[in-house]
């Protein structure tokens, strides 16, 4: 069973939606725990619309599971990662008139750079991830940075499985995640999973950890997070 990392993002953006103090990631994050969640995932954005600075700090504070905290690759990223000093930190592509990110980091491009970063958050003893799409070049540039982690980025596999027809998709996340981890790469999966396309990404064999916001938000509304928590580890332990 796959761990489950619980993206608290979009409970910052409600609060976000009128200003005020409610509801507070913080307080997501302790009923994630206590609901069985292996990870709290924050996604400090350059331009703030959902998760601050302030979340940041008391998540790591308070909680006593991993943060893993996704950031673009920027200078002042970097320096708040090092102030906050969390568990992990997943680099990830960023602009500013997306909606949600919309696909895997070009580390082929960035390599050196990237590689600047993954050896200063090392030197705090942060380990690295990078969210990649799920292409062979990617995952082999990603571990020539010294990260030990690829985020395989499922976007594809979501929407294809919502319109029937995911079987390539999910070919390439089986075979990525077969050569990360022939090249001593952790695997981890996240974007666009939900109740029911989850499952067919958890039993694939080397993925450990997949990450997942908005659906359990999104049922959190209608049934209580504690118990949107609890459906979704049940649903990766049942596969």
């Amino acid at each position: 069973m796959p761990r489950l990392g619980v993206n608290v993002d979009h409970v910052a953006t409600i609060r976000q939606a009128r200003g005020t103090f409610e509801p507070a990631p913080v307080r997501a994050a302790v009923i994630c725990e206590l609901a069985g969640a292996d990870a709290i995932v924050a996604h400090l954005r350059e331009d703030r619309r959902h998760m601050q600075y302030r979340d940041m700090e008391l998540i790591k504070e308070i909680s006593n599971i991993k943060l893993n905290f996704e950031m673009a690759a920027t200078e002042e990223m970097v320096d708040n990662a090092l102030a906050i000093l969390p568990e992990q930190v997943t680099l990830v592509p960023e602009k500013r008139e997306e909606l949600t990110t919309e696909g895997g980091l070009n580390v082929c491009r960035q390599a050196r750079k990237l590689s600047g970063i993954v050896e200063t958050l090392h030197k705090k003893g942060i380990a690295v991830s990078l969210f990649i799409d799920p292409a062979e070049k990617q995952v082999k540039a990603s571990c020539e940075t010294g990260a030990e982690a690829v985020e395989l980025h499922t976007g594809r596999y979501a929407e294809d499985y919502s319109r029937g027809r995911s079987g390539d998709e999910l070919k390439k996340l089986i075979s990525m995640t077969e050569l990360a981890k022939n090249l001593h790469l952790d695997v981890h999966a996240g974007h666009g999973l939900t109740y029911q396309n989850a499952r067919q990404v958890a039993i694939i064999g080397g993925i450990e950890e997949l990450n997942i916001g908005h659906t359990i938000i999104a049922r959190a509304v209608l049934t209580g997070l504690e118990t949107a928590v609890k459906d979704m580890v049940a649903l990766l332990k049942n596969s």
